[in-house]
């Protein structure tokens, strides 16, 4: 098979392609052929060595897959050759062929294209899992989002506007903008000045329900325009800043600051995940294929790329020109 191989940290351009060894399944794993692979800002921390999840050059990035079943472990049982699926992976993804883990991969809806399925194992699994579980979102609520034209941004509007909440979608850029209110947004604002904003759309009260992968300076605005009793996100860091959180505003406001790593419900963190945390899963990714199937969320996918333009794919995410998600087509 191809694949893409970091061979030392340092910066994506330096990557190659070159020709690996066909995967074998483990017991409990399966061997996927590759339709469809999504890159992420992810992968560009990891490939420069500064991701949490760090792997050992040489690597292969990619975490994100959707594909079909070509040989399954003496132990799977629940899935076979032939089987169109969606899996998430440790890294491994950005090839022809990739081993992944059968309890982390789950048959797809018939009439999911495998680029939107590259936006379930992690993008919409990290929205709904913040949102809806650790997030307690309710029907008549606000969620504000941050980011909100990335693929996570526009996963986390569209399982807000399934949960019957008012969306209100910040944004860098007026086209950006227009891609949240397309998505199901109720109100767009800068993504720079929001908080006056936020008050006003709600009266004063503020937002419920914070979704942030930005960090730094919309972390500390969002603390001042949550509403009391109100949950705020930790999703990531785009803008490069790890704010702190003020103990005293937590306090006054009642507020839960909930941190939502999903490679911890993934077994990727140094502590195995905890039995509640291995059940979301499978809640998870029933709850998001039910979505699809009832049209309630629409996969965004920015574009498609062959496996030989991963740089321009990956500069393309790291540029802040993504309007959803960018997918390679191996």
């Amino acid at each position: 098979m191809r694949a893409v191989v970091c061979r030392k940290f340092g910066h994506y351009r330096d990557m190659v392609i070159q020709t690996e060894a066909d995967p074998t399944p483990g017991p409990s794993e399966v061997v996927i052929r590759v339709h469809a692979t999504a890159v992420s800002f992810a992968n560009i921390l990891q490939i420069a060595g500064r991701h949490q999840n760090k792997a050992t050059p040489p690597f292969t990035p990619g975490a994100e897959v959707s594909g079909v079943i070509t040989a399954v472990g003496s132990a799977v049982t629940t899935l076979a050759p032939g089987d169109r699926v969606v899996a998430a992976v440790s890294n491994g993804g950005h090839a022809e062929m990739v081993s992944a883990r059968a309890d982390l991969t789950f048959v797809m809806p018939d009439r999911m294209s495998h680029a939107e399925g590259t936006v379930f194992p992690s993008i919409q699994a990290t929205a709904y899992t913040g949102i809806a579980i650790e997030g307690r979102l309710e029907a008549g609520e606000t969620l504000l989002v941050h980011g909100a034209a990335g693929a996570s941004g526009l996963a986390a509007v569209q399982i807000g506007r399934a949960l019957g909440a008012t969306v209100i979608a910040c944004a860098s850029t007026e086209e950006k903008r227009a891609a949240t209110l397309k998505a199901g947004a109720d109100h767009a604002l800068p993504s720079d000045a929001f908080r006056d904003q936020v008050l006003a759309l709600t009266g004063g009260r503020g937002a419920d329900v914070v979704f942030d992968p930005v960090g730094g300076a919309v972390f500390q605005q969002s603390l001042r325009c949550i509403a009391p009793e109100g949950r705020l996100l930790v999703i990531g860091f785009a803008s490069g800043d790890i704010p702190q959180v003020p103990a005293n505003i937590a306090l006054v406001k009642n507020i839960a600051v909930v941190g939502v790593y999903w490679g911890y419900y993934m077994g990727w963190a140094k502590l195995a995940p905890s039995l509640r945390a291995r059940r979301r899963v499978d809640e998870c990714f029933a709850a998001l294929f039910k979505m699809y199937e009832d049209d309630k969320i629409q996969p965004q996918v920015h574009g498609t790329f062959p496996l030989e333009q991963f740089a321009d794919a990956l500069a393309i995410v790291e540029e802040r020109r993504a309007v959803g998600k960018v997918v390679l087509l191996p």
